[in-house]
């Protein structure tokens, strides 16, 4: 701010000029405060009010700063806040008054610039002296530091220096000047300090020229302004250590209090903010016990009395507001002859900007003990003092494609907006953030997967030895294998596996469709390349996903590799075992099972053929990342309903073979804007064709008394032959809650509904034994009714079941009643599928009415993802992917263009190596971190 180039004045001017100019800034201090106590009336100043005031003083002070050679740039700030101050209402004048005086706090650091000249070079690395030392300068506020609940509208501003300053040694407490030069400025300043808030210097006390804005946003969250121990210790359990987190603790939602409505205009049974002065206060006893403080508030059109229940603490604070403003958010309300409005939030502007009311009001997730007001008092410090601080991660080319808001102005605006447009300008903003992390993370994933180590294994492809029909010839790849990868299956199953030249679609029931076809040369094509395969194939239900994976375990037998499909339940691990088994049987292929369950002697011999290369292929559930089992040379890898396994157990199966390709299968059909951030790294293949001849199943909701029409067509069904399904509601997440549910409802349908019928029960808390056996006797059709809860949602098929009951169906997704629809209509049968709902809210209504109209996969999961959003969408949690904090899963624009700006600067600089990006690279890996430990 001083200008060297100006000539130094002599003493005496110089004495003058500090004398005029503290006259000037406590006269314009006096003449605001006197403004503020006639309740920003605009009438107090004589003639032309403040603005004509405003225009006088500026003249007067720039005069001297001319002089001095100081810089006048406060001044121009000081008259911004009371530009047009007579059109404003009450509350804006208050606001701005603040801001004004707050600015005059840098004009008198001027003064204490123009005193000591000498240092002027130096004092904008000058440490701060802590409070223990000495009386601390009021250069603090020109440094940003201002009261909590101000916010300085000036910058920091420090002296220009055209070169670095040195280091300056603290000065003792005793040292003569320091106490008395600053101490007139600290009164001033504590005319604006709330008396019920801490002076905040705490985080810039003790600064030595070494401190940075980093060092700054990782203090513990203990410097910030009333964070004692028992606060601090509440922010901690939610993730809030520092005043980085702090920052980056948003808000779960905002509730807009802003449109304030005159006294006489404020409707009855509506929640509304007015604003008002307060002419009295006062506390009763209500006849059963309650408090009652009541007060009277009004403006030029009313008066309008507020109640307040049970908080009489507030009945001083009210008087001691008297012929002051409130703002308050309630419901006005008519009792008898009495008119209330019943205050919800309530804030008096005197006391600092407006947080609970009065504005877009931050709504934060809190904890027992911590208070929405604390917390908002918090956030608003840090904010205001900090959030200029972050760094943005973003180069300018991106922000620039995105078209987005820079992340300092982001985070303020999430968090106390100046408006709607401003909030969502922001938090479109921080979720970019989050999906473009996710994106570039899973670039990275996609590039050392394919890329990194060596070469994976180019299996030949024989075409004839699975289709009927042998595909066109530009969908045909052959390679000749490397010769360092020699096949590893024992010369025997090599043997009958090659003898068998009859091909695998002639072996089976039915022949592939044309959706087959295409999926499985798709997938021989990634086969064929030494770069390892990473696809997704998804598939609705009964779309013929096992008959694909059949076609690619017997490729890599062909090729003379092992091969591995991973379940997530041993049930479903199982029907995988039936089916491909006997799949691949008329090739001599020796298949697998590994479970958790297994007998210790049928494990052991399962891991003997394996590491032996006896057999070719293996099917289990976790039990085959395990240490103890070892593969002969594994090329390829399956894993089945991917999203309920975590990043870190697809990652351990790979790792079991020497880079060996990977496919990725769900029945779960999954919304683009979903695998796309589900599965970034991966190619997808969609079977978007059901087999032909398949009978539609036929979908009935019905409530109250005609659920019974349900029981009344599985007793049907039953007596002709056939068997059907009960699901159970799932009341708890809890396995053992689950299944004391099934139990109840299994007991009442055995003795109330059907006492003549073989009844069954099957839930997750029995031993595997005992689910083995109740599924044997129902494939052997011993038992009519199998009663269970979700965990037969994938891996049953029983053809001669023709119903399923679904009870409290309004519990679950569309995406997961069309799982459990599926389990029935494999058969030549018409079969049923009932939901049964009793109070069902509008949306569950919505839900089901919908199921019962579409069975087509992938237009149920569009629908459940935009009725129950990403959160519940097939248990993303159990997917690696933690849910996002900001980022919605079902914004597909704002997805698709993280993706193609995240592969566009994947390719113009791979691993973010620049220095222009190590920021990004830095956030990246940190949000793949956080990802991995969820």
């Amino acid at each position: 701010m001083y200008n060297k180039n100006i000539p130094q004045t002599t003493s005496t001017t110089l004495q003058q000029q500090i004398a005029s100019l503290t006259s000037c800034i406590e006269r314009a201090r006096k003449v605001l405060q006197h403004e503020q106590r006639t309740n920003h009336q605009d009438q107090a100043i004589k003639p032309g009010g403040v603005e004509a005031f405003t225009r006088n003083w500026c003249a007067e002070v720039n005069a001297i700063c001319q002089s001095a050679g100081l810089d006048p740039a406060p001044l121009q700030h000081f008259a911004d806040h009371l530009k047009d101050y007579h059109q404003r209402d009450p509350m804006q004048r208050a606001t701005n008054l603040r801001a004004a005086l707050a600015t005059l706090n840098d004009l008198a650091a001027i003064k204490q610039e123009l005193a000591q000249p000498q240092e002027h070079t130096l004092s904008a690395h000058a440490p701060h002296v802590p409070h223990s030392s000495q009386v601390t300068p009021p250069r603090v506020a020109a440094a940003g530091i201002d009261t909590p609940g101000k916010r300085s509208s000036t910058p920091t501003r420090f002296p220009a220096a055209k070169e670095p300053a040195p280091r300056v040694a603290s000065t003792p407490a005793s040292t003569s000047a320091s106490t008395p030069r600053y101490k007139k400025s600290i009164e001033e300043l504590k005319e604006d300090i709330p008396p019920a808030i801490p002076n905040p210097i705490q985080l810039e006390a003790g600064m030595t020229p070494g401190h940075t804005s980093l060092t700054l946003l990782s203090a513990d969250i203990t410097a910030v302004p009333g964070v004692g121990p028992t606060a601090a210790n509440k922010l901690r359990s939610l993730g809030v250590r520092t005043v980085r987190d702090l920052l980056y603790y948003f808000p779960r939602e905002h509730r807009d209090y802003s449109r304030l409505e005159k006294i006489a205009h404020v409707p009855y049974n509506e929640l509304t903010t007015t604003m008002g002065l307060v002419w009295e206060a006062k506390t009763l006893r209500t006849q059963n016990g309650r408090s009652r403080t009541t007060a009277k508030i009004s403006d030029e059109s009313g008066s309008l009395n507020v109640t307040w229940f049970n908080q009489p603490y507030l009945l001083k604070q009210l008087q001691n507001a008297q012929g002051n403003y409130i703002v308050v958010t309630g419901i006005k309300q008519r009792f008898g002859n009495r008119v209330d409005f019943n205050v919800r939030s309530h804030e008096l502007p005197e006391q600092g900007d407006l947080l609970n009311t009065g504005r877009m009001v931050p709504i934060y997730p809190l904890t027992e003990g911590l208070h929405a007001k604390s917390l908002r008092r918090f956030t608003k410090y840090v904010v205001d003092r900090y959030a200029t601080m972050v760094p943005d991660h973003l180069p300018p080319t991106v922000i620039e494609m995105g078209h987005l808001m820079p992340l300092p102005t982001a985070i303020t605006q999430y968090h106390y907006p100046d408006n709607e447009e401003q909030r969502a300008t922001a938090q479109r903003r921080l979720a970019f953030d989050e999906l473009f992390a996710m994106q570039l993370g899973m670039q990275e994933r996609r590039s050392r997967w394919k890329h990194e180590g060596p070469h994976g294994r180019a299996f030949n492809l024989y075409h004839d030895r699975i289709f009927l029909t042998p595909p066109e010839p530009n969908m045909i790849f052959d390679h000749e294998q490397p010769a360092s990868l020699v096949p590893a299956l024992t010369s025997s199953t090599l043997w009958s596996v090659i003898e068998n030249d009859q091909p695998l679609e002639g072996t089976l029931p039915f022949t592939f469709t044309p959706a087959q076809h295409r999926v499985i040369r798709e997938i021989f094509g990634d086969l064929a390349k030494t770069e390892p395969m990473s696809r997704l194939l998804q598939g609705d239900v009964g779309a013929g996903k096992t008959a694909v994976a059949a076609a690619c375990l017997l490729m890599a037998a062909l090729n003379g590799y092992q091969g591995a499909i991973m379940a997530p339940t041993e049930l479903l691990a199982e029907q995988h075992a039936r089916s491909i088994s006997k799949m691949l049987e008329p090739f001599g292929i020796h298949t697998v099972l590994l479970t958790g369950s297994q007998r210790q002697r049928e494990r052991q011999q399962a891991r003997i053929s394996l590491e032996s290369g006896e057999a070719a292929v293996a099917i289990g559930t976790h039990a085959l990342i395990q240490d103890d089992v070892i593969f002969r040379s594994l090329g390829l890898v399956i894993i089945d309903e991917q999203h309920r396994f975590g990043v870190e157990q697809r990652d351990a199966l790979r790792q079991k073979g020497l880079h060996p390709h990977m496919l990725v299968m769900t029945a779960t059909p999954i919304p683009r804007t979903l695998s796309l951030t589900l599965y970034g790294d991966l190619d997808i293949s969609i079977i978007d064709q059901l087999p032909p001849g398949r009978i539609k199943i036929i979908t009935r909701w019905r409530t109250g008394t005609r659920r019974n029409e349900a029981y009344t067509k599985v007793l049907e069904q039953v007596l002709e032959g056939r068997q059907a399904f009960i699901i159970c509601p799932l009341i708890e997440e809890s396995d053992s809650l689950a299944a004391k549910a099934a139990v109840t409802e299994y007991e009442r349908l055995r003795r109330e509904v059907f006492p003549n019928q073989r009844l069954g029960l099957l839930h997750g808390g029995m031993k595997a034994a005992e689910k083995d056996q109740i599924m044997n006797s129902f494939r052997n059709h011993e038992l009519d009714i199998l009663v269970a809860t979700s965990v037969i949602e994938v891996g049953i098929d029983i053809p001669n079941a023709s119903v399923m009951v679904i009870e409290d169906a309004d519990r679950f997704g569309l995406s997961q009643l069309h799982q459990f629809r599926g389990r029935v209509g494999r058969g030549k049968h018409q079969s049923y599928c009932y939901v049964l709902s009793a109070d069902a809210s509008v949306q569950a209504q919505e839900r089901l009415g919908v199921f019962q109209e579409t069975d087509d996969g992938f237009k149920l999961s569009e629908e459940d993802l935009r009725l129950r959003g990403p959160g519940d969408f097939i248990g993303i949690r159990q997917s690696g992917m933690p849910e996002m904090r900001i980022a919605s899963l079902s914004d597909t624009v704002l997805i698709e263009q993280a993706r193609a700006i995240a592969e566009r600067l994947w390719q113009s600089d791979p691993y973010l190596r620049k220095p222009e990006h190590s920021l990004l690279r830095e956030r990246m890996h940190l949000f793949w971190q956080n990802m991995m430990a969820n």
